[in-house]
């Protein structure tokens, strides 16, 4: 098993906005959830200073 890298997270993202964006009249609900997930996994964690 390959472990995934934010490379592969990034993509998703990517492919899952491109989807929303050319088809905007389809319910989007999950992939909206996990665009959600995706964004909270890319961003870089706060260390308290």
């Amino acid at each position: 098993m390959q472990a995934v890298t934010e490379g592969d997270r990034r993509k998703e993202l990517a492919v899952l906005l491109d989807q929303i964006q050319a088809h905007p009249e389809r319910d989007w609900t999950r992939e909206r959830q996990r665009i959600a997930t995706l964004n909270k996994l890319i961003a870089p964690s706060r260390k308290p200073h």
